[in-house]
Protein backbone atom coordinates (compact mmCIF):
# COMPACT_ATOMS: atom_id res chain seq x y z
CA UNK A 1 0.00 0.00 0.00
CA UNK A 2 1.67 3.40 -0.74
CA UNK A 3 0.81 6.28 1.64
CA UNK A 4 -0.35 9.32 0.91
CA UNK A 5 2.09 12.23 0.95
CA UNK A 6 0.78 15.69 2.24
CA UNK A 7 1.91 18.87 1.06
CA UNK A 8 3.81 19.06 4.96
CA UNK A 9 5.52 15.87 3.70
CA UNK A 10 6.51 17.26 0.82
CA UNK A 11 8.24 20.82 2.13
CA UNK A 12 9.54 18.80 4.88
CA UNK A 13 11.64 16.26 2.50
CA UNK A 14 12.24 18.74 -0.37
CA UNK A 15 13.82 21.25 2.13
CA UNK A 16 16.12 18.59 3.62
CA UNK A 17 16.62 17.51 -0.37
CA UNK A 18 18.03 21.16 -0.47
CA UNK A 19 20.31 21.54 3.02
CA UNK A 20 21.64 17.79 2.29
CA UNK A 21 22.81 19.04 -1.67
CA UNK A 22 24.13 22.39 -0.12
CA UNK A 23 26.26 20.65 2.52
CA UNK A 24 27.65 18.47 -0.16
CA UNK A 25 28.23 21.48 -1.93
CA UNK A 26 29.96 23.34 0.98
CA UNK A 27 31.92 20.50 2.08
CA UNK A 28 33.28 19.62 -2.13
CA UNK A 29 34.20 23.26 -2.57
CA UNK A 30 35.59 23.51 1.39
CA UNK A 31 39.61 23.93 1.79
CA UNK A 32 40.77 23.24 4.73
CA UNK A 33 42.16 25.89 7.43
CA UNK A 34 45.84 25.53 8.54
CA UNK A 35 45.04 24.15 11.40
CA UNK A 36 42.87 21.57 9.89
CA UNK A 37 46.19 20.37 8.19
CA UNK A 38 48.63 18.07 9.40
CA UNK A 39 51.37 19.54 10.34
CA UNK A 40 54.76 17.31 10.15
CA UNK A 41 56.33 19.13 13.16
CA UNK A 42 55.21 20.19 16.90
CA UNK A 43 57.64 22.59 17.54
CA UNK A 44 57.39 26.03 15.89
CA UNK A 45 60.29 27.36 14.29
CA UNK A 46 60.36 31.57 13.36
CA UNK A 47 62.84 33.08 10.72
CA UNK A 48 65.01 36.37 11.38
CA UNK A 49 67.60 38.21 9.60
CA UNK A 50 70.76 40.11 10.71
CA UNK A 51 70.14 43.70 10.32
CA UNK A 52 72.48 46.49 11.80
CA UNK A 53 70.23 49.84 11.40
CA UNK A 54 66.35 49.37 11.16
CA UNK A 55 64.77 51.28 8.95
CA UNK A 56 61.38 51.00 7.38
CA UNK A 57 62.44 50.34 3.74
CA UNK A 58 64.14 47.02 5.30
CA UNK A 59 61.87 45.95 7.84
CA UNK A 60 58.97 46.18 4.94
CA UNK A 61 60.87 44.52 2.36
CA UNK A 62 61.42 41.59 4.87
CA UNK A 63 58.33 41.23 6.20
CA UNK A 64 56.33 40.89 2.55
CA UNK A 65 59.38 37.92 2.47
CA UNK A 66 57.82 36.14 5.16
CA UNK A 67 60.65 36.93 7.38
CA UNK A 68 58.92 37.03 11.08
CA UNK A 69 62.03 38.85 12.96
CA UNK A 70 65.33 40.91 12.72
CA UNK A 71 68.49 40.33 15.16
CA UNK A 72 70.53 43.69 15.03
CA UNK A 73 74.05 44.16 15.73
CA UNK A 74 73.75 47.85 16.66
CA UNK A 75 73.44 47.04 20.58
CA UNK A 76 75.42 50.33 21.58
CA UNK A 77 72.67 52.59 21.35
CA UNK A 78 70.19 54.73 23.84
CA UNK A 79 66.98 53.40 24.56
CA UNK A 80 65.22 56.04 22.87
CA UNK A 81 66.28 55.01 19.57
CA UNK A 82 66.01 51.16 20.30
CA UNK A 83 62.22 51.66 20.76
CA UNK A 84 61.70 53.89 17.73
CA UNK A 85 63.37 51.27 15.95
CA UNK A 86 61.24 48.69 17.66
CA UNK A 87 58.12 50.45 16.75
CA UNK A 88 59.15 50.56 12.96
CA UNK A 89 59.20 46.65 13.02
CA UNK A 90 56.07 46.39 15.33
CA UNK A 91 54.46 48.26 12.36
CA UNK A 92 54.86 45.94 10.29
CA UNK A 93 54.03 42.98 12.17
CA UNK A 94 57.80 41.98 12.77
CA UNK A 95 60.02 41.40 15.89
CA UNK A 96 63.74 42.55 17.00
CA UNK A 97 64.32 38.79 18.88
CA UNK A 98 67.72 39.55 20.15
CA UNK A 99 70.98 41.76 20.06
CA UNK A 100 73.88 40.54 19.26
CA UNK A 101 76.81 42.03 21.04
CA UNK A 102 78.95 39.21 20.02
CA UNK A 103 83.00 39.85 20.75
CA UNK A 104 84.25 40.25 24.33
CA UNK A 105 87.51 39.98 26.13
CA UNK A 106 87.15 38.86 29.86
CA UNK A 107 89.91 36.81 30.13
CA UNK A 108 92.46 39.45 28.95
CA UNK A 109 93.92 41.86 31.53
CA UNK A 110 92.18 44.74 31.92
CA UNK A 111 89.63 44.30 29.40
CA UNK A 112 86.78 42.92 31.64
CA UNK A 113 85.43 45.47 33.43
CA UNK A 114 84.95 47.59 30.19
CA UNK A 115 83.46 44.51 28.57
CA UNK A 116 81.27 43.53 31.75
CA UNK A 117 79.82 47.34 30.97
CA UNK A 118 79.36 46.63 27.25
CA UNK A 119 77.19 43.59 28.01
CA UNK A 120 75.18 45.87 30.40
CA UNK A 121 74.32 48.47 27.66
CA UNK A 122 73.64 45.70 25.74
CA UNK A 123 70.99 44.17 27.99
CA UNK A 124 69.52 47.40 28.45
CA UNK A 125 69.27 48.17 24.51
CA UNK A 126 68.00 44.60 24.11
CA UNK A 127 65.12 45.35 26.54
CA UNK A 128 64.12 48.43 24.80
CA UNK A 129 64.13 46.76 21.45
CA UNK A 130 61.54 44.21 22.93
CA UNK A 131 64.12 41.67 22.47
CA UNK A 132 64.03 38.28 24.77
CA UNK A 133 68.34 38.06 24.25
CA UNK A 134 71.89 38.60 23.47
CA UNK A 135 74.55 37.08 22.00
CA UNK A 136 77.70 37.26 23.91
CA UNK A 137 81.22 35.68 23.13
CA UNK A 138 82.86 35.87 26.34
CA UNK A 139 86.32 35.37 25.43
CA UNK A 140 88.91 33.22 23.22
CA UNK A 141 91.98 32.38 22.79
CA UNK A 142 94.62 31.63 19.96
CA UNK A 143 97.08 29.30 22.09
CA UNK A 144 97.74 26.65 19.72
CA UNK A 145 95.11 23.49 20.29
CA UNK A 146 94.69 19.92 18.92
CA UNK A 147 92.94 19.44 15.86
CA UNK A 148 89.24 19.68 15.89
CA UNK A 149 88.40 16.10 15.50
CA UNK A 150 91.32 15.12 17.91
CA UNK A 151 89.67 17.16 20.89
CA UNK A 152 88.57 14.34 23.67
CA UNK A 153 88.11 16.68 26.84
CA UNK A 154 88.05 15.49 30.09
CA UNK A 155 87.04 18.37 32.82
CA UNK A 156 85.46 18.18 36.27
CA UNK A 157 81.66 18.46 36.08
CA UNK A 158 81.06 20.61 39.10
CA UNK A 159 83.95 23.44 38.44
CA UNK A 160 84.55 22.63 34.56
CA UNK A 161 88.55 22.72 35.00
CA UNK A 162 89.88 21.11 32.09
CA UNK A 163 92.15 18.19 33.08
CA UNK A 164 93.28 16.81 29.62
CA UNK A 165 91.92 17.91 26.11
CA UNK A 166 93.08 14.90 23.88
CA UNK A 167 94.33 11.05 24.03
CA UNK A 168 98.08 10.33 25.02
CA UNK A 169 100.40 13.10 25.65
CA UNK A 170 98.99 16.57 27.27
CA UNK A 171 102.11 18.17 27.72
CA UNK A 172 102.27 19.95 24.38
CA UNK A 173 99.09 21.83 24.70
CA UNK A 174 99.70 22.89 28.69
CA UNK A 175 99.59 26.22 27.73
CA UNK A 176 95.91 25.47 26.12
CA UNK A 177 94.69 23.61 29.06
CA UNK A 178 95.84 26.77 31.13
CA UNK A 179 94.46 29.25 28.66
CA UNK A 180 90.82 27.23 28.66
CA UNK A 181 90.64 27.12 32.72
CA UNK A 182 91.63 30.65 33.04
CA UNK A 183 88.46 31.65 29.87
CA UNK A 184 86.14 29.37 32.05
CA UNK A 185 87.24 30.93 35.08
CA UNK A 186 86.81 34.26 34.06
CA UNK A 187 83.57 34.19 32.42
CA UNK A 188 81.60 32.53 35.34
CA UNK A 189 82.93 35.84 37.10
CA UNK A 190 82.84 38.27 34.50
CA UNK A 191 78.93 37.20 33.03
CA UNK A 192 77.52 36.48 36.59
CA UNK A 193 78.20 40.21 37.23
CA UNK A 194 75.51 41.65 34.59
CA UNK A 195 72.98 38.23 35.39
CA UNK A 196 71.24 40.93 37.84
CA UNK A 197 70.86 43.83 34.82
CA UNK A 198 69.45 40.38 32.50
CA UNK A 199 66.70 39.58 34.97
CA UNK A 200 65.39 43.03 35.98
CA UNK A 201 65.62 43.88 32.41
CA UNK A 202 63.53 40.26 31.05
CA UNK A 203 66.67 39.28 28.71
CA UNK A 204 68.27 36.40 28.45
CA UNK A 205 72.15 36.52 28.08
CA UNK A 206 72.66 33.47 25.31
CA UNK A 207 76.88 32.34 25.05
CA UNK A 208 77.82 31.36 21.77
CA UNK A 209 80.87 29.79 20.54
CA UNK A 210 82.18 31.54 16.95
CA UNK A 211 85.70 29.39 16.56
CA UNK A 212 86.94 31.25 19.40
CA UNK A 213 88.98 27.87 20.39
CA UNK A 214 87.05 27.17 23.97
CA UNK A 215 84.39 24.90 25.52
CA UNK A 216 85.30 22.97 21.42
CA UNK A 217 82.84 20.03 22.77
CA UNK A 218 79.16 19.69 22.98
CA UNK A 219 79.38 18.01 26.21
CA UNK A 220 82.29 20.52 27.40
CA UNK A 221 80.14 23.40 26.02
CA UNK A 222 77.02 22.45 27.50
CA UNK A 223 78.50 21.78 31.07
CA UNK A 224 80.04 24.98 30.88
CA UNK A 225 76.71 27.09 30.05
CA UNK A 226 74.66 24.96 33.27
CA UNK A 227 77.63 25.65 35.45
CA UNK A 228 75.64 29.49 35.74
CA UNK A 229 72.50 27.16 36.71
CA UNK A 230 70.62 30.56 36.09
CA UNK A 231 67.57 30.69 33.74
CA UNK A 232 69.03 34.18 32.45
CA UNK A 233 72.22 32.04 31.06
CA UNK A 234 71.64 29.79 28.02
CA UNK A 235 73.27 28.68 24.94
CA UNK A 236 72.79 30.76 21.90
CA UNK A 237 73.77 28.05 19.09
CA UNK A 238 75.27 28.23 15.50
CA UNK A 239 73.63 25.21 13.77
CA UNK A 240 77.03 25.32 11.33
CA UNK A 241 79.70 26.80 13.51
CA UNK A 242 80.93 23.87 15.11
CA UNK A 243 80.66 20.86 12.76
CA UNK A 244 84.68 20.28 12.22
CA UNK A 245 84.25 19.30 16.28
CA UNK A 246 80.76 17.67 15.56
CA UNK A 247 78.06 16.85 13.66
CA UNK A 248 74.92 19.70 14.50
CA UNK A 249 72.71 16.87 15.85
CA UNK A 250 75.17 16.25 19.24
CA UNK A 251 75.50 20.27 19.75
CA UNK A 252 71.86 20.17 19.30
CA UNK A 253 70.76 16.85 21.73
CA UNK A 254 73.98 18.93 24.39
CA UNK A 255 72.28 21.51 24.73
CA UNK A 256 68.82 20.90 25.12
CA UNK A 257 66.66 22.50 27.02
CA UNK A 258 69.34 25.01 27.66
CA UNK A 259 69.63 26.86 24.45
CA UNK A 260 67.47 30.29 23.46
CA UNK A 261 67.90 31.11 19.67
CA UNK A 262 69.27 29.62 16.95
CA UNK A 263 71.78 30.83 13.22
CA UNK A 264 71.97 28.87 10.67
CA UNK A 265 74.34 28.21 8.12
CA UNK A 266 76.58 25.70 6.18
CA UNK A 267 80.06 24.19 6.45
CA UNK A 268 81.39 21.66 4.01
CA UNK A 269 83.84 19.92 6.37
CA UNK A 270 87.59 18.77 4.92
CA UNK A 271 90.48 17.74 7.26
CA UNK A 272 92.82 18.78 4.05
CA UNK A 273 91.87 22.44 5.14
CA UNK A 274 93.71 24.36 7.22
CA UNK A 275 90.66 25.28 8.78
CA UNK A 276 89.06 22.17 8.65
CA UNK A 277 86.67 23.16 6.02
CA UNK A 278 85.06 26.21 4.40
CA UNK A 279 81.80 27.63 5.18
CA UNK A 280 79.40 27.58 2.08
CA UNK A 281 76.07 28.65 1.42
CA UNK A 282 73.42 26.59 2.90
CA UNK A 283 72.35 23.37 1.45
CA UNK A 284 75.74 22.67 -0.13
CA UNK A 285 77.82 21.87 2.73
CA UNK A 286 77.91 18.49 5.37
CA UNK A 287 74.96 19.17 7.49
CA UNK A 288 72.65 17.29 6.91
CA UNK A 289 69.22 19.12 7.18
CA UNK A 290 66.51 16.88 7.41
CA UNK A 291 68.23 15.31 10.52
CA UNK A 292 68.85 18.21 12.00
CA UNK A 293 65.10 19.49 11.69
CA UNK A 294 64.19 16.11 12.85
CA UNK A 295 66.55 17.00 15.97
CA UNK A 296 65.07 19.77 16.88
CA UNK A 297 61.99 18.03 17.03
CA UNK A 298 63.69 15.63 19.37
CA UNK A 299 65.32 18.22 21.58
CA UNK A 300 61.68 20.57 21.52
CA UNK A 301 63.36 24.00 20.26
CA UNK A 302 60.50 26.90 19.96
CA UNK A 303 61.70 29.73 18.48
CA UNK A 304 63.81 32.07 16.43
CA UNK A 305 66.01 30.86 13.77
CA UNK A 306 68.44 33.67 12.24
CA UNK A 307 70.41 33.09 9.14
CA UNK A 308 74.00 34.13 8.80
CA UNK A 309 74.85 32.84 5.73
CA UNK A 310 75.53 34.12 1.82
CA UNK A 311 75.14 32.71 -1.30
CA UNK A 312 71.41 33.55 -1.80
CA UNK A 313 69.29 36.43 -1.91
CA UNK A 314 66.64 37.58 0.95
CA UNK A 315 63.82 35.97 -0.97
CA UNK A 316 65.59 32.54 -1.63
CA UNK A 317 66.74 32.14 1.82
CA UNK A 318 62.81 32.91 2.77
CA UNK A 319 62.48 30.13 0.50
CA UNK A 320 65.33 27.67 2.43
CA UNK A 321 63.70 28.57 5.73
CA UNK A 322 60.26 27.07 4.80
CA UNK A 323 61.89 24.32 3.23
CA UNK A 324 63.95 23.71 6.74
CA UNK A 325 60.96 24.53 8.70
CA UNK A 326 58.79 21.83 7.25
CA UNK A 327 61.33 18.99 6.94
CA UNK A 328 62.20 19.17 3.31
CA UNK A 329 64.96 19.06 0.82
CA UNK A 330 66.54 22.57 2.16
CA UNK A 331 66.54 23.87 -1.64
CA UNK A 332 63.76 22.41 -2.97
CA UNK A 333 62.35 25.28 -4.86
CA UNK A 334 65.57 27.57 -5.09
Amino acid sequence: MVSKLTRRDFMRTSALAAGAAALSLNIDNLQASPADVEQPFQTKLHCAQIVGAITPEQIEGLAKLGYEGVETTLWDIEPEKAIEARKICESFGMKIHSVMRAWTNVNVEGQAAADVESMIRALRAAAAYGASSILLVPCRTGVSSPAPWDFKIDYDPETCEVKSVCEGDNAPYADYIKAQNEATIASIKYVKEAIPVAAYEGVTIGLENVWNNLWCTPEFFGAFVRSFDNVWVKAYLDLGNHVKYAKTEDWLRALKGITCKLHIKDFLFDKSKPNGGDFVPIGKGSIDWKSVRNVIEEVEYNGFVTVESGGFTDAEHAKIFENFFAGKDILEGV
